[in-house]
């Protein structure tokens, strides 16, 4: 993970994180092997903004199957990030 690009993959965009979003708090799907201070520097620097607190969530692989064939879906990493007073990002 050399570049912050690297860390933040996406936001995730659903209803539970719009209402998230009223109270400066948004949801990233970021890279499995990042940790906190790297999420919280790799948001600071892609958005300019001052990061008060991080959590994340480990959302493990459900198993699938396609007719005879099984197998599982991709593991991910979910960030919340709350941001300072008077921060805010445009998704």
């Amino acid at each position: 993970m050399n570049h912050y690009r690297d860390i933040i993959k996406a936001p995730i965009i659903t209803e539970k994180s719009a209402s998230l979003a009223a109270n400066n708090t948004y949801v990233f799907s970021v890279d499995v092997r990042a940790n906190k201070t790297q999420i919280k520097q790799a948001i600071e620097a892609v958005f300019n903004v001052k990061v008060e607190n991080v959590n994340t969530i480990n959302v493990k692989p459900k198993k699938k199957r396609v007719g005879r064939y099984t197998g599982k879906t991709n593991r991910i990493k979910k960030a919340i990030v709350k941001l300072s007073k008077g921060s805010s990002i445009e998704l």
